[in-house]
Protein backbone atom coordinates (compact mmCIF):
# COMPACT_ATOMS: atom_id res chain seq x y z
CA UNK A 1 0.00 0.00 0.00
CA UNK A 2 1.63 3.60 -1.15
CA UNK A 3 1.83 5.57 1.80
CA UNK A 4 -0.19 8.86 1.15
CA UNK A 5 1.67 12.10 0.15
CA UNK A 6 3.06 14.21 2.91
CA UNK A 7 1.45 17.52 2.27
CA UNK A 8 3.70 20.92 1.70
CA UNK A 9 4.38 22.93 4.84
CA UNK A 10 1.64 25.71 4.91
CA UNK A 11 4.44 28.85 5.98
CA UNK A 12 8.09 28.77 6.22
CA UNK A 13 10.99 30.00 8.12
CA UNK A 14 13.13 32.78 6.13
CA UNK A 15 15.80 34.51 7.00
CA UNK A 16 15.99 38.08 5.15
CA UNK A 17 17.50 41.57 4.97
CA UNK A 18 20.64 43.04 5.62
CA UNK A 19 20.15 42.37 9.82
CA UNK A 20 19.66 38.91 9.10
CA UNK A 21 15.80 38.97 10.13
CA UNK A 22 13.82 35.87 10.61
CA UNK A 23 10.10 35.52 9.29
CA UNK A 24 7.39 33.36 8.83
CA UNK A 25 6.50 33.76 5.39
CA UNK A 26 3.39 31.88 3.17
CA UNK A 27 3.94 30.92 -0.18
CA UNK A 28 1.35 32.32 -2.60
CA UNK A 29 -0.54 29.64 -4.73
CA UNK A 30 1.29 27.12 -6.72
CA UNK A 31 4.96 27.93 -4.91
CA UNK A 32 6.94 24.98 -3.85
CA UNK A 33 10.24 25.77 -1.81
CA UNK A 34 12.97 23.81 0.27
CA UNK A 35 15.31 24.76 2.87
CA UNK A 36 18.45 26.56 1.33
CA UNK A 37 16.32 28.18 -1.62
CA UNK A 38 16.72 32.33 -2.39
CA UNK A 39 13.70 33.67 -2.74
CA UNK A 40 11.79 36.64 -2.87
CA UNK A 41 9.14 37.94 -0.19
CA UNK A 42 6.87 40.66 0.57
CA UNK A 43 7.68 42.16 3.96
CA UNK A 44 6.29 44.59 5.77
CA UNK A 45 9.23 46.67 4.45
CA UNK A 46 8.79 45.91 0.51
CA UNK A 47 10.10 43.30 -1.87
CA UNK A 48 13.10 41.58 -0.77
CA UNK A 49 15.17 38.62 -0.95
CA UNK A 50 15.56 35.63 1.96
CA UNK A 51 16.81 32.15 2.58
CA UNK A 52 14.81 29.49 3.33
CA UNK A 53 15.73 27.72 6.55
CA UNK A 54 12.46 25.21 7.13
CA UNK A 55 9.19 24.49 7.74
CA UNK A 56 7.58 26.74 9.90
CA UNK A 57 6.20 24.55 12.62
CA UNK A 58 4.85 25.80 15.29
CA UNK A 59 8.03 25.58 17.91
CA UNK A 60 10.14 26.78 15.79
CA UNK A 61 8.07 30.01 15.51
CA UNK A 62 7.91 30.27 19.35
CA UNK A 63 11.61 29.99 19.27
CA UNK A 64 11.89 33.63 17.21
CA UNK A 65 11.88 36.33 19.89
CA UNK A 66 9.81 39.19 17.16
CA UNK A 67 9.54 37.01 13.55
CA UNK A 68 8.33 39.20 10.67
CA UNK A 69 5.88 37.87 8.75
CA UNK A 70 4.74 38.12 5.23
CA UNK A 71 4.40 35.93 2.03
CA UNK A 72 6.44 34.30 -0.08
CA UNK A 73 5.81 35.28 -3.68
CA UNK A 74 8.29 33.18 -5.85
CA UNK A 75 12.01 31.56 -6.11
CA UNK A 76 14.64 34.13 -6.86
CA UNK A 77 14.89 34.16 -10.73
CA UNK A 78 17.93 34.91 -12.81
CA UNK A 79 16.45 38.08 -13.32
CA UNK A 80 15.95 38.91 -9.35
CA UNK A 81 19.64 37.84 -9.21
CA UNK A 82 20.55 40.45 -11.50
CA UNK A 83 18.84 43.13 -9.98
CA UNK A 84 20.27 41.89 -6.69
CA UNK A 85 24.06 41.81 -8.01
CA UNK A 86 23.27 45.44 -9.05
CA UNK A 87 22.25 46.76 -5.63
CA UNK A 88 25.10 45.31 -4.16
CA UNK A 89 27.47 47.08 -6.90
CA UNK A 90 25.98 50.27 -5.90
CA UNK A 91 26.52 50.22 -2.66
CA UNK A 92 29.63 52.08 -2.55
CA UNK A 93 28.21 55.03 -4.56
CA UNK A 94 24.97 55.11 -2.41
CA UNK A 95 27.40 54.73 0.49
CA UNK A 96 29.49 58.04 -0.45
CA UNK A 97 26.26 60.13 -1.87
CA UNK A 98 24.56 59.53 2.16
CA UNK A 99 28.21 60.13 3.72
CA UNK A 100 28.26 63.52 1.40
CA UNK A 101 24.70 64.67 2.45
CA UNK A 102 25.07 63.49 6.32
CA UNK A 103 28.42 66.13 6.41
CA UNK A 104 26.66 68.40 4.71
CA UNK A 105 24.06 68.52 7.62
CA UNK A 106 26.63 68.21 9.90
CA UNK A 107 25.12 65.77 11.67
CA UNK A 108 27.13 63.96 14.60
CA UNK A 109 26.80 59.76 12.99
CA UNK A 110 28.57 57.66 11.10
CA UNK A 111 27.23 56.01 8.43
CA UNK A 112 27.82 52.27 8.95
CA UNK A 113 26.09 50.11 6.21
CA UNK A 114 23.22 50.85 2.90
CA UNK A 115 20.49 47.85 2.18
CA UNK A 116 18.46 48.59 -1.06
CA UNK A 117 15.81 46.15 -1.27
CA UNK A 118 15.32 44.57 -4.25
CA UNK A 119 12.20 46.26 -5.52
CA UNK A 120 13.61 49.24 -4.60
CA UNK A 121 10.52 50.01 -2.42
CA UNK A 122 13.18 51.54 -0.05
CA UNK A 123 16.60 52.58 0.92
CA UNK A 124 18.17 51.67 4.14
CA UNK A 125 20.80 53.23 5.70
CA UNK A 126 22.45 52.07 9.44
CA UNK A 127 24.58 54.69 11.44
CA UNK A 128 25.89 54.45 14.60
CA UNK A 129 25.60 57.73 16.78
CA UNK A 130 26.41 58.72 20.59
CA UNK A 131 22.73 59.98 20.96
CA UNK A 132 19.52 60.29 19.36
CA UNK A 133 19.90 62.99 16.15
CA UNK A 134 17.07 64.49 14.47
CA UNK A 135 17.67 63.46 10.97
CA UNK A 136 14.16 64.96 9.66
CA UNK A 137 16.13 67.24 7.09
CA UNK A 138 18.37 65.11 6.21
CA UNK A 139 15.53 62.54 5.25
CA UNK A 140 13.98 64.97 2.59
CA UNK A 141 17.73 65.42 1.00
CA UNK A 142 18.21 61.67 0.87
CA UNK A 143 14.51 61.18 -0.53
CA UNK A 144 14.89 63.77 -3.19
CA UNK A 145 19.12 62.14 -3.96
CA UNK A 146 18.15 58.95 -3.90
CA UNK A 147 13.91 59.35 -5.61
CA UNK A 148 12.68 56.57 -3.42
CA UNK A 149 11.63 56.26 0.38
CA UNK A 150 14.44 56.31 3.03
CA UNK A 151 14.85 54.37 6.40
CA UNK A 152 17.35 55.70 8.47
CA UNK A 153 18.15 52.88 11.49
CA UNK A 154 20.20 53.66 13.95
CA UNK A 155 21.94 50.50 15.48
CA UNK A 156 24.72 49.43 18.08
CA UNK A 157 28.05 48.54 17.65
CA UNK A 158 27.26 44.67 18.37
CA UNK A 159 24.86 45.20 15.54
CA UNK A 160 27.81 46.83 13.29
CA UNK A 161 29.84 43.47 13.69
CA UNK A 162 26.71 41.50 12.49
CA UNK A 163 26.44 43.58 9.13
CA UNK A 164 30.01 43.99 8.62
CA UNK A 165 32.06 41.02 10.43
CA UNK A 166 33.30 38.25 8.66
CA UNK A 167 35.33 35.73 10.81
CA UNK A 168 36.26 35.49 14.70
CA UNK A 169 39.20 34.75 16.55
CA UNK A 170 38.12 31.06 16.11
CA UNK A 171 38.22 30.86 12.36
CA UNK A 172 34.33 30.36 12.21
CA UNK A 173 31.69 32.99 10.44
CA UNK A 174 31.17 35.81 13.89
CA UNK A 175 28.06 34.10 15.47
CA UNK A 176 25.82 37.16 15.89
CA UNK A 177 26.20 36.99 11.76
CA UNK A 178 24.96 33.31 11.28
CA UNK A 179 23.06 31.35 14.00
CA UNK A 180 22.26 33.87 16.52
CA UNK A 181 18.58 35.39 16.60
CA UNK A 182 18.93 37.91 19.73
CA UNK A 183 21.89 39.11 20.94
CA UNK A 184 22.40 38.19 24.23
CA UNK A 185 24.07 39.71 27.72
CA UNK A 186 27.46 38.81 28.35
CA UNK A 187 29.10 40.07 31.77
CA UNK A 188 33.04 40.12 32.91
CA UNK A 189 31.75 37.54 35.93
CA UNK A 190 30.57 34.82 33.26
CA UNK A 191 33.85 35.36 32.38
CA UNK A 192 36.12 34.45 35.80
CA UNK A 193 33.08 31.92 36.26
CA UNK A 194 34.86 30.12 33.10
CA UNK A 195 38.65 31.03 34.03
CA UNK A 196 39.28 32.56 30.75
CA UNK A 197 41.76 34.88 30.54
CA UNK A 198 40.73 38.14 31.43
CA UNK A 199 42.56 40.17 28.82
CA UNK A 200 40.01 42.62 27.21
CA UNK A 201 42.16 41.81 23.93
CA UNK A 202 41.44 37.66 23.89
CA UNK A 203 37.66 37.76 24.99
CA UNK A 204 36.53 40.79 23.19
CA UNK A 205 34.77 39.99 19.87
CA UNK A 206 34.61 42.01 16.38
CA UNK A 207 32.27 44.50 17.95
CA UNK A 208 34.71 45.36 20.75
CA UNK A 209 32.45 44.14 23.02
CA UNK A 210 32.45 40.65 25.45
CA UNK A 211 32.23 37.74 22.87
CA UNK A 212 28.89 36.39 22.40
CA UNK A 213 30.59 32.79 23.17
CA UNK A 214 30.83 33.34 26.79
CA UNK A 215 26.97 33.27 27.46
CA UNK A 216 26.64 29.70 25.32
CA UNK A 217 28.11 27.53 28.23
CA UNK A 218 27.15 29.69 30.81
CA UNK A 219 24.12 27.34 32.19
CA UNK A 220 26.31 24.38 32.25
CA UNK A 221 28.77 26.12 34.45
CA UNK A 222 26.15 27.28 36.88
CA UNK A 223 24.61 23.96 37.10
CA UNK A 224 28.15 22.68 37.98
CA UNK A 225 29.36 25.58 40.31
CA UNK A 226 25.67 24.52 42.07
CA UNK A 227 26.59 20.54 42.34
CA UNK A 228 29.85 21.37 44.16
CA UNK A 229 31.14 22.38 47.33
CA UNK A 230 31.75 25.69 47.36
CA UNK A 231 35.77 26.89 47.53
CA UNK A 232 36.14 27.41 51.70
CA UNK A 233 33.72 24.59 52.80
CA UNK A 234 34.90 21.52 54.60
CA UNK A 235 34.10 18.01 53.32
CA UNK A 236 34.12 14.34 54.44
CA UNK A 237 35.92 11.72 51.71
CA UNK A 238 37.58 8.93 51.80
CA UNK A 239 40.93 10.58 52.03
CA UNK A 240 39.78 12.31 55.07
CA UNK A 241 38.27 15.22 56.10
CA UNK A 242 39.65 18.79 54.65
CA UNK A 243 38.61 21.91 52.73
CA UNK A 244 37.78 23.01 49.47
CA UNK A 245 40.27 25.50 48.04
CA UNK A 246 39.19 25.30 43.97
CA UNK A 247 36.60 24.12 42.25
CA UNK A 248 37.48 22.39 38.03
CA UNK A 249 33.46 22.52 36.68
CA UNK A 250 33.34 21.14 33.53
CA UNK A 251 35.74 18.06 35.02
CA UNK A 252 33.66 17.47 38.39
CA UNK A 253 36.85 17.85 40.12
CA UNK A 254 37.61 19.50 43.51
CA UNK A 255 41.24 20.83 44.72
CA UNK A 256 40.97 19.73 48.64
CA UNK A 257 43.50 20.54 51.23
CA UNK A 258 43.25 17.97 53.82
CA UNK A 259 43.84 18.18 57.49
CA UNK A 260 47.93 16.67 57.38
CA UNK A 261 48.25 19.44 54.97
CA UNK A 262 47.97 17.55 51.35
CA UNK A 263 46.19 18.83 48.38
CA UNK A 264 44.90 16.24 46.44
CA UNK A 265 42.62 16.32 43.85
CA UNK A 266 38.89 15.13 44.50
CA UNK A 267 36.04 13.99 42.07
CA UNK A 268 32.81 15.38 43.47
CA UNK A 269 31.21 11.67 43.62
CA UNK A 270 34.45 11.32 46.44
CA UNK A 271 32.89 13.46 48.87
CA UNK A 272 31.03 11.69 51.12
CA UNK A 273 29.54 15.15 52.93
CA UNK A 274 29.92 18.65 53.68
CA UNK A 275 30.55 18.97 57.49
Amino acid sequence: MTPPDTPPPTTFLVRHGAMRFLGEFAPIAGVVAARGDTVVLRTDRGTEVGEVLCPATPRAVAALPDPTRGDLLRLATPADRDKLRQAHDRKPADHDAAARLIAAHRLPMQLVDVERLLGNERVVFYFLAEARVDFRELVKSMAREFHTRIELRQIGVRDEAKLLADYGDCGRPVCCNTHMAVMPPVSMRMAKLQKSTLDPTKISGRCGRLKCCLRFEQDVYEERQKELPPVGTRVLTAKGQGRVLHQELLARRLLVEFEDGRRLPVSADEVLTRL
